[in-house]
């Protein structure tokens, strides 16, 4: 765990430890096999990813083979990412949803959600993210499209910075 918590995630600053992509490590007779969690299908790292887990990891002492498995059950979510994980984001300006929060249903005589949540159920969402840069909640969504699939871009009015916001799934 030592080696692949050096392991960068290719797209974001933070390691792909504690970015929570690891589900899993065996180690058997100088062979050693790591479940890897994508944050999206189709993610274009992966590749790199599995080739630095390979080199770094087949560079110890009695490893004689690795074997990078990409998984998607249990899906990869931002819930699994540290609290040193979260703080590296921060600082380069990107912001995590809280873990396990998300959108609640509240319950409104006579509506119809339009996701299909049945009469009575309303989504509430809040829209005010604060800026990693001023704290400040004066902050808009600009894009649902980020960089990466699993980012969207915010833009602050106190301070006039952009940020980017991991999406939650």
């Amino acid at each position: 765990m030592d080696v692949l918590l050096t392991i960068p995630d290719p797209e974001m600053p933070i390691s792909i430890v504690d970015l929570g992509l690891i589900e899993d490590v065996q180690i058997q007779s100088g062979c050693v096999s790591i479940d890897v969690l994508p944050t999206f299908v189709g993610c274009p790292a992966l590749p790199m990813i599995a080739d630095d887990i390979t080199r770094k990891v087949g560079q110890l002492e009695d490893v004689e083979n690795v074997e990078v498995r990409f998984i998607y059950d249990p899906p990869w979510t931002v819930d699994r990412i540290s609290e040193t994980g979260r703080l590296s984001l921060k600082t380069h300006g990107v912001t995590v949803p809280e873990p396990g929060s998300g959108a609640t249903k509240l319950d409104v005589p006579g509506h119809q959600h339009p996701g299909g949540g049945g009469e009575g159920s309303v989504e509430l969402r809040t829209s005010a993210l604060p800026c990693p840069f001023c704290d400040s909640r004066d902050t808009k969504l600009e894009s649902q499209f980020g960089p990466t699939r699993c980012r969207m871009m915010y833009y602050c009015n106190a301070c006039k910075n952009t940020f980017e916001h991991m999406k939650k799934v």
